[in-house]
């Protein structure tokens, strides 16, 4: 039994959900418009603003692609509806970020600059304030992507485990090590 697929997705208002015959699920909303081509096999029903998707069969290749489809659906929904946010912070002496539209600048400490160009779909703001570290911050309406874009920014500089240095989500706890200790 899988408790997520078997959730129903409620449809909130200014949402559009349409299915088409070949399971395509396109979703409209106030923050975009997104689209997903769902496995052929499984049954989707919308009524009275309800979305749910059965399985035919109890074949684990059904049950994988039941609780998947389901989830991927509800991101649309919620995106569309709400958005989603990503912050990343850099911490390290002298880390920088800028950016001038969609394009990304970041000092982190390499002998050049790294510029990076975020897609059209993602929006892009850079916040620096005196005392607290540099902070990116991703919105856009597709979950996929933006974890995506904010997973690539971080191979930028990862995290080094002995003073924290790199690029980190806000909040994110970073597994410290003890260095060498003098005898």
């Amino acid at each position: 039994m899988s408790r997520i697929g078997n959730a129903p997705i409620e449809v909130p208002g200014g949402v559009t959900l349409d299915v088409s015959a070949s399971n395509l699920v396109t979703v409209k909303g106030p923050k975009g418009e997104l689209t997903q081509q769902v496995d052929p096999d499984l049954i989707l029903k919308l009524e009275d603003g309800v979305f749910t998707v059965a399985r035919p069969t109890e074949q684990k290749r059904h049950k994988a692609a039941h609780g998947l489809y389901r989830s991927l659906v509800q991101n649309m929904v919620v995106g569309v509806s709400e958005g989603y946010k990503k912050e990343l912070e850099l911490v390290g002496v002298g880390y920088k970020c800028s950016n001038k539209g969609n394009l990304l600048e970041l000092i982190l400490g390499y002998s050049h600059p790294i510029y990076f160009y975020i897609p059209e779909e993602v929006k892009v703001e850079t916040v620096v304030e005196k005392g607290q570290p540099p902070r990116i911050v991703l919105t856009s309406h597709d979950k996929q992507l933006i974890g995506q874009i904010a997973a690539k920014i971080r191979t930028f500089r990862k995290i080094e485990p002995y003073k924290g240095k790199g690029i980190r989500f806000v909040g994110e706890v970073i597994r410290r090590k003890a260095g060498k200790t003098t005898a």
